[in-house]
């Protein structure tokens, strides 16, 4: 059984909408098995940076300490719900501890591969996976080896920075393009060249066209449909083990707008639990 931790993290976020982030964790938890989730309190401040270039880091230590304490006693799958996209990090790493060797599907407009040096933004989200694959800030990445990039798959990503670029063909990162996608074996096929035996997926809801979602903080145009995630997930689902996944990045316009595109949010819901 899934368990659904629920993280209103903003602080990682660069976008102007960011707290709004907050409304839509708080509408999809509303949507979910209340026995089966647990809701973090993050905090409301928005923290230091601590001397690094990482915006709000302070902030984003003290969620991550509170994530590690949650996941702890959590054997089964655990589905996080964001939040802006950095609380994958300390969500990959539970699911690494129980799944050595495992592959990370990174769904999303953005492949947030930055790292503090190269970040034009200072924004936490921006540089989750690289932090995931053990170059970031102390207290705020994963060890050296502990996830590789051999066993690290992008899909529906488009708009990538330079040093994003420079990383995925120095490291013959796996890339799905959105057109990729429409064939629903093509995430499968990605994941299982990897050689990994289990997979965590993250799902950043801007890896959707605008058209099928309005409340992203960073549209991106000409992205994936629903429907060619949903079935991406479900061939990959059918070939390997989903041991954790995360969906992050729903920040609707407004409170009273928070439950206007819960339908295609719960659909994608449904793919990875």
């Amino acid at each position: 059984m899934t368990h659904y931790l629920v993280v209103p993290q903003w602080q990682g976020s660069p976008s102007a909408r960011a707290m709004q982030l907050i409304d839509g964790a708080e509408a999809i938890a509303g949507d979910l098995p209340r026995a089966a989730t647990t809701i973090l309190d993050v905090p409301a401040e928005a923290g230091d940076a601590l001397g690094t270039s990482v915006h709000r880091l302070s902030s984003l230590q003290r969620v991550r300490e509170q994530m590690l304490a949650a996941l702890e006693h959590h054997a089964e799958p655990v589905l996080t719900i964001g939040g802006d996209g950095g609380v994958a990090l300390t969500a990959i790493e539970h699911a690494i501890a129980r799944h050595p060797g495992l592959a990370v599907v990174w769904l999303n407009a953005h492949p947030a591969l930055n790292d503090p040096e190269s970040t034009p933004s200072g924004a936490f989200a921006g540089m989750a996976l690289r932090a995931a694959l053990g170059d970031g800030v102390s207290g705020l990445s994963l060890a050296a080896g502990t996830l590789t990039s051999e066993r690290t798959v992008i899909a529906g990503a488009r708009a990538f920075d330079e040093a994003e670029l420079d990383l995925i063909s120095r490291n013959d990162i796996r890339s799905i393009s959105v057109d990729d996608l429409r064939d629903p074996q093509s995430l499968a096929e990605a994941v299982t060249s990897t050689g990994a035996a289990a997979v965590y997926a993250h799902v950043g809801l801007d890896v959707l066209d605008p058209a099928e979602l309005a409340g992203t903080a960073h549209p991106e145009p000409f992205g994936a449909t629903v429907a060619d995630v949903t079935a991406a997930l479900g061939a990959l689902r059918a070939t390997v083990p989903l041991v954790g996944a995360s969906l992050t990045g729903y920040s609707p316009a407004s409170p009273s707008a928070a439950n206007d595109d819960l339908g295609p949010i719960l659909r994608l819901i449904g793919a990875l639990a």
